[in-house]
């Protein structure tokens, strides 16, 4: 019934409950997560199946020159459900929000700067998969990149792996050896930058793909992998882009995902391959079936696996929610003025 004066439903007004979300920055994110712990609480998530609606398909809308990323997930052993907003302007930047909610209540309770959180996610939940796929100890790292991600990807490595050795390549000298030079020193590993892409992967048991060229031309080929080896692929989530030849997948005798369907239907690897005439769905298993044991005699038949990676939102929720818990803790976590209306239904 509604209140005289008031234009709006009883059930739809603002009451004493409301909403007072959190704000977690970029830089509480930085100083309260580490990847063991990252890794560990991605590990948990993926070891119980996920029902199809978990963490339902991303939404791309698409502008002149700019795009906008949509995911949801409500993680079923997780506080909390939430979603990731990510836009790409045509100043060729990009930001990142997330929203996380009670599931037990739909309250608003936490808005996060998603920035770092997306490079924490994706090369933890790489590691989650070489962790499986690799086998146990020491690795020799062959990296294809010197951003954000191949550090990320490096680090998280080494807290699943002993390195015994790193070889790094991108296109710019400057940036390869600034990237041995810094992961060198911080991880206190043999890390030399090399010339040539081939290089990198020469003798590597585990190979990092996380850098596309800036023309689309794939920066990692079959003809340099032999069995034995892992390859994990991170930067081709969307039709246009290119990160791996169509002999890498052609040559990988299992296909890991993070989300099949979308790895197989909308990245321009998988798409290069399907038009080349190259038949992989007998090759792919989600990383959720690998953890939970599903996929357990194909893990052990395969000689030559890839982790092929687009970015879930379970990813995201599980990392965010512990950068939550982790901020409040440590008092990084700011108060919000904003108060969001709870509608009683």
């Amino acid at each position: 019934m509604d209140k005289p004066g008031t234009g709006m439903p009883a059930a739809a007004r603002p009451r004493s409950a409301d909403a007072h979300p959190v704000f977690v920055s970029a830089q509480a994110s930085r100083q309260v997560l580490a990847f063991p712990d990252v890794i560990a609480a991605l590990r948990a998530a993926y070891a119980v199946p996920h029902k199809p609606l978990v963490s339902p398909p991303r939404v791309v809308a698409r502008g002149d020159g700019s795009w906008l990323r949509a995911l949801a997930a409500a993680p079923p052993n997780g506080r909390y459900m939430g979603a990731k907003v990510f836009g790409f302007g045509r100043a060729k930047s990009v930001s990142y929000l997330i929203a996380l909610f009670e599931q037990e209540t739909g309250a608003l309770a936490a808005l996060l700067d998603a920035n770092l959180i997306t490079a924490y996610r994706t090369a933890a939940t790489s590691a989650v998969a070489v962790d499986r796929l690799a086998p146990a100890g020491a690795a020799r790292l062959g990296v294809l990149g010197s951003g954000l991600e191949a550090r990320m990807h490096v680090r998280a490595l080494a807290a699943v792996r002993p390195i015994s050795a790193l070889a790094v390549y991108s296109p710019t000298a400057e940036n390869r050896a600034a990237f041995a030079a810094d992961l060198g020193a911080e991880l206190g590993i043999a890390c030399r930058a090399v010339a040539t892409a081939e290089q990198a992967v020469s003798g590597a048991g585990v190979v990092v793909a996380a850098a596309r060229s800036r023309d689309e031309t794939p920066i990692l080929h079959g003809r340099w992998l032999r069995d034995g080896m892992v390859v994990v692929s991170v930067g081709s989530t969307l039709p246009e882009q290119r990160e791996i030849a169509v002999d890498v997948v052609a040559g990988c005798d299992l296909i890991v995902c993070d989300v099949p369907d979308e790895v197989v239907h909308e990245t321009g690897d998988m798409l290069a391959a399907r038009s080349a005439g190259i038949d992989f769905s007998h090759k792919i298993v989600s990383l959720n079936a690998v953890m939970t044991g599903q996929a357990a005699a194909r893990l052990a038949a395969a000689r030559r696996p890839m982790f092929k990676s687009v970015g879930a939102a379970i990813q995201d929720i599980v990392v965010a929610e512990l950068a939550v818990e982790k901020a409040v803790a440590a008092g990084l976590a700011h108060k919000t003025p904003l108060g969001f209306a709870m509608k009683q239904t």
